[in-house]
């Protein structure tokens, strides 16, 4: 998949947990790892926003584009 989730990164610079991040955002675990591990196929607007709020970060530090 050409979208990479650059989560792990973001998680190790600000030295936060992903159970952290999942109580802060108030999503669950399972979804959040299931994020992390670029495993998705969507995200909401809202969750990435969340996400980008708590770790202060814009949405191009969290996502990445690999073309093939």
């Amino acid at each position: 998949m050409p979208i990479t989730v650059k989560l792990d990164e973001l998680l190790h610079a600000r030295r936060m947990t992903l159970t952290e991040l999942a109580e802060r955002v108030d999503i669950t675990l399972a979804n959040l790892s299931i994020l992390k591990t670029g495993k998705a196929k969507a995200m909401r607007f809202s969750t990435l926003e969340a996400i980008c709020q708590v770790l202060e970060c814009q949405p191009g530090d969290l996502l990445g584009f690999e073309a093939d």
